[in-house]
């Protein structure tokens, strides 16, 4: 069987920016039979993220993500259903998941590398366990439950950065399901400041390309910041670390801004924003959502409550059918062209 698939072609270099050149397409012959313990799967979506740019590297700057590999296939979350098995606990039909699916029309992968996932959970939606109803819907929750602390009638104001992004479009849903007062956002159009205040329940949001940031953030923010949920960094993060209050949080999700450069993560704060960080005591520290896997099924099990009883809004944008649009759907992503999370479609979706 001829499969296709995506290959690293080359490397941006630590301080360029990714260009569609840096993959290539091919085929492959997928072997006729699998062995014991394996699986063939179908791909049906793949994910699209900010922290597969640091993959591209040799280097990816942490320790717990390998980078890809020149001529080789790239893998990221995906979900698929299973063709053909010979693992005990998978049969055909199954609908499972993984965070290192590779990016191939079909593959034959170690059953115990997957996860079973129920499409009841998404009402059929099978794509949401990649965005709200998988790792970014977690990676938010429990970001703001670890880091954010922030409790019911507390009257917190939180600011979220790449607010219309995978993260940001649910983080401030959960900021206020979890007691938030007011919830402000950041993003870089006037059609996704719309989105975020007129479907998504923030109270206000900040077009950073086109808004003074710090001058709208005093008005939207008049008692001051108390959590930052941080998908960004660099300039926009300075600014609303400096109107940050004593005693506050910064939950640090993401720093897109600073992934096309040769700098640590979570990258150095100026000295003068580190100052102020120190004199008002706000936390700022690493977070890995890795760590909380214990949280993860009753993580998964309450935004699919929250999605379910229809508090909890989920917004995605789809490259539909061709494994050849992964490329370009990378670029637009780490140049905020997506709203919610950017997906590729690989097979039509399954009727349930």
């Amino acid at each position: 069987m001829i499969v296709q698939r995506v290959i690293l072609n080359s490397r941006p270099g630590k301080n360029g920016n990714p260009v569609a050149e840096n993959f290539r397409m091919e085929e492959v012959y997928l072997p006729d039979n699998i062995n014991e313990g394996q699986v063939q799967v179908r791909t049906l979506y793949l994910s699209v993220d900010p922290y597969m740019r640091c993959r591209m590297n040799e280097d990816t700057g942490t320790d717990y993500i390998t980078p890809w590999q020149l001529s080789q296939v790239v893998d990221g979350g995906g979900v698929g259903i299973i063709e053909e098995s010979k693992h005990t606990n998978l049969t055909k039909g199954d609908f499972v998941t993984s965070f290192y699916w590779p990016w191939q029309t079909k593959v034959i992968l170690d059953g115990n590398s997957l996860e079973k996932v129920d499409p009841q959970l998404v009402d059929g939606h099978l794509s949401y366990f990649l965005g709200a109803i998988g790792m970014p819907g977690l990676t938010s929750l429990i970001g703001i439950q670890e880091k954010g602390h922030i409790t019911a009638g507390s009257n917190k104001t939180m600011v979220v950065s790449g607010a219309a992004g995978a993260c940001g479009s649910v983080a401030g849903q959960i900021g206020h399901f979890l007691g938030c007062s007011r919830v402000v956002g950041i993003c870089g159009t006037h059609e996704k400041c719309i989105l975020l205040t007129s479907e998504l329940g923030f109270d206000a949001a900040i077009n950073y390309k086109k808004d003074n940031v710090a001058e709208q953030l005093r008005e939207s923010c008049p008692a001051g910041v108390d959590v930052y949920f941080d998908n960004v960094g660099g300039n926009i993060s300075d600014t609303v670390i400096s109107q940050m209050n004593e005693n506050s949080h910064i939950i640090l999700c993401g720093q897109i801004s600073q992934y096309n450069k040769d700098v640590p993560y979570p990258p150095p704060l100026s000295p003068a924003i580190e100052a102020i960080q120190k004199e008002r005591n706000i936390t700022r520290e690493r977070f890995l959502v890795l760590n909380y896997k214990d949280k993860f099924e009753p993580g998964i099990l309450q935004l699919s409550q929250w999605f379910k009883e229809g508090n909890m809004i989920v917004t995605f944008i789809f490259s539909d059918n061709l494994l050849s649009l992964f490329p370009a759907a990378f670029q637009s992503m780490m140049t905020g062209g997506n709203i919610g999370k950017q997906i590729v479609c690989i097979s039509e979706e399954i009727s349930l």
